[in-house]
């Protein structure tokens, strides 16, 4: 399934993440705990990968002084962001080929990046953590499995890809950039979801 499968299936799903019809809290509480590891009263930026169109982190992200940044692979979404939040930058573009014009206090990667293609997770994921500046946090979900695997899903219909490196393969990635795992966690039991807080060394 080509990765370019993945914006037109989300052009599909786009309403379903708006603000009137998605949770509020989800993943809140995991941004909480994340944006918790950043030194208090610096400000800086924020980048959003997979942004969609729910503004749910935005507010407490701002709380950190951090200025937002977002991309979207789905042009729908992209759309519905920049209406929801017209302050956030959102770009529209595949994140494997787009290249951070800056550095970031902290990234967010909720349920995105199980959406690329397997060759091209460990490369995504170094790129963003190497976008991070010294004691920058890096939060993402994966599927948390004990290794390397990707299928075809049907259950929010249309039919969507999703990859893992799997928990041994995520942690290797984060040895090999000069990053620290802070917390993992299995949060959705008995699924097999994992967020991850990563954090650059200072």
């Amino acid at each position: 399934m080509k990765h370019s499968s993945i914006a037109l299936a989300y052009d599909e799903l786009a309403d379903r993440w708006r603000d009137d019809q998605f949770s509020r809290t989800d993943g809140v509480h995991q941004h909480n705990r994340a944006l918790g590891f950043l030194a208090e009263g610096t400000s800086g930026w924020a980048l959003n990968v997979g942004c969609g169109c729910n503004t749910r982190f935005n507010s407490i992200m701002r709380e950190h002084g951090l200025e937002i940044e977002g991309v979207d692979i789905s042009e729908r979404m992209v759309a519905l962001a920049r209406a929801a939040d017209p302050a956030v930058t959102v770009h529209h573009a595949d994140v494997c080929g787009w290249q951070p014009r800056r550095t970031y206090r902290f990234i967010s990667a909720r349920d995105s990046l199980w959406h690329i293609p397997l060759e091209q997770q460990r490369s995504v994921m170094i790129k963003l953590m190497s976008a991070l500046v010294p004691g920058g946090v890096f939060i993402f979900s994966a599927g948390g499995l004990d290794e390397a695997q990707e299928h075809v899903d049907s259950a929010m219909w249309p039919r969507v890809y999703y990859s893992t490196l799997g928990i041994p393969g995520l942690l290797d990635v984060i040895r090999d950039t000069d990053c620290v795992c802070r917390h993992l966690e299995l949060d959705q039991r008995p699924q097999n979801h994992l967020f991850i807080i990563v954090q650059r060394a200072p």
